[in-house]
């Protein structure tokens, strides 16, 4: 059996590797290393891909949040709505803009934000959501959108997880993620389900005037060389990065696919399996489809239900396993971010949900006597 990963970039390079290594070193040959031919070829890609006007491309995941607050102009004392349960890059930029985060609770299901929790911190200081697509799916965006229409708020996509998945709408309508608010954000940290081979990120919007003032943000505010007209930022997507996105954006569903499939054999493995819960998938369909890309397995995340989870994360570990916690200590109880307005019984689900997650191998190179050798060391462990 090959050495199980958490992510195994090594193996998806292998398939690639000729592609990727003639266009890095066209970019080398060129010298154009910053805003080349290469980063405008992959941002006309991306658009394409992801049928929104715009995308700009930034220099991480978490620039792209904060350069899409800076664009829509919060200021400080500006409060700003998004999930407990989630990466703190989130509620960094919140507070690094001077804005006032607000943090709620999230479903015990699919991790994502509580849509009643939204509806009851809303106040005349809300200026802004940010629902954090977690895990590879989108949070319940009809919901969102319908209360950001009626209170005048901004919705803003945090989309690093969930690149390619698809959101159907109560009517019917199919949207990718990252496309369905004012604007979003993204990562191609390398190990995102399309990573790039650094740090890189970008911002999506379909709002023309927008989408001009992020342009000038991230390149120090400037619309014309050394004409400073916004205050910005230095945040982008050097060539050689958009370079191997470029290699890895037709394959983008493919490697899905191959996520959905790995999800796919694990669910069926754990099926019925006491104290293990599986993930959820709460689109247009009661499990993980052929057909649907409601959720992209950016991590394969259970819980464990009768308190073995840390001591199964030890285990798992000494049998060569990786896995990891996602996440271990909520939002507001970090050091960082604590606020006497916050109270304990407002943050249940999220409460219980640090004592019970736990997150599998997940990549597209996954074969079956992997999967076999995790989920079998995984539920003797947790029923023996």
């Amino acid at each position: 059996m090959k050495k199980i990963q958490m992510v195994d970039l090594k193996g998806q390079y292998e398939e690639i590797k000729e592609t990727v290594n003639s266009s890095v070193l066209e970019v080398i040959d060129s010298t154009a290393f910053i805003n080349g031919p290469k980063v405008h070829e992959f941002q006309k890609h991306l658009e394409d891909y992801l049928g929104v006007k715009h995308v700009i491309p930034c220099g991480n995941g978490t620039d792209a949040l904060q350069i899409a607050m800076m664009g829509l102009g919060l200021k400080p004392g500006d409060e700003v709505i998004t999930a407990d349960f989630t990466f703190a890059a989130t509620v960094e930029v919140i507070a690094l803009l001077g804005l006032t985060p607000v943090l709620v609770d999230v479903e015990p299901d699919t991790f994502n934000i509580d849509i009643e929790a939204i509806k009851k911190t809303i106040t005349p200081n809300t200026k802004a959501i940010v629902p954090v697509h977690l895990f590879g799916q989108c949070a319940n965006m009809d919901a969102i959108m319908a209360i950001a229409k009626e209170h005048n708020l901004y919705v803003i996509e945090d989309n690093a997880q969930a690149i390619g998945a698809t959101y159907t709408s109560k009517d019917g309508t199919k949207q990718k993620a990252g496309t369905i608010g004012h604007v979003a954000s993204t990562s191609f940290f390398p190990s995102k389900n399309l990573g790039c081979y650094g740090d890189g990120g970008a911002i999506f919007t379909n709002d023309d005037d927008l989408a001009h003032t992020i342009r000038g943000i991230v390149n120090h505010g400037m619309y014309r060389r050394y004409y400073h007209d916004v205050v910005g930022v230095n945040s982008r997507l050097d060539s050689i990065q958009a370079a191997v996105l470029n290699t890895k954006l037709p394959k983008l569903n493919s490697y899905n696919k191959a996520r959905q499939n790995a999800a796919r054999k694990y669910n069926e493995a754990f099926r019925g399996v006491k104290n293990i819960i599986t993930p959820v998938t709460k689109q247009s369909c009661d499990s993980i489809c052929a057909n649907c890309d409601c959720h992209v397995f950016h991590q394969y995340t259970l819980k464990i239900t009768n308190g073995k989870r840390d001591a199964l994360v030890e285990h798992l570990n000494s049998n060569g396993i990786p896995c990891g916690v996602y996440y271990p200590v909520p939002l507001h109880s970090q050091k960082a971010y604590q606020d006497s307005r916050y109270n304990e019984e407002h943050f249940t689900v999220t409460n219980q949900l640090i004592k019970e997650v736990i997150s599998l191998p997940m990549h597209t190179e996954l074969d079956d006597e992997q999967i076999a050798f995790i989920t079998s060391t995984v539920i003797n462990f947790v029923n023996g």
